[in-house]
């Protein structure tokens, strides 16, 4: 199944490891550095130029890593998921 991240952007549900609040969990350092990290590796999108509500990791099937910045609250993001489970 895929998953309506924000634009024209669908994602694997099997690549996701998890989705998170922007705002709840920017505030921690751990975040903050897993996120400049991903920055700096260039595995980070942007799904839109909004402001964020929240990041989706991914992993593919080479564990290759991408974090995607979207506009979509986690919440929606959820109720997508359990729409189709």
């Amino acid at each position: 199944m895929f998953l309506h991240i924000g634009n024209d952007k669908l994602i694997n549900t099997k690549d996701i490891v998890g989705i998170f609040d922007i705002e709840r969990t920017s505030a921690s350092k751990t975040t903050k550095d897993f996120l400049n990290n991903a920055g700096k590796q260039k595995r980070v999108c942007y799904v839109s130029s909004d402001m964020p509500k929240s990041f989706v990791v991914c992993l593919d099937e080479n564990l290759n890593e991408t974090v995607y910045i979207c506009p979509v609250a986690v919440s929606t993001l959820l109720k997508r998921i359990q729409k189709y489970e």
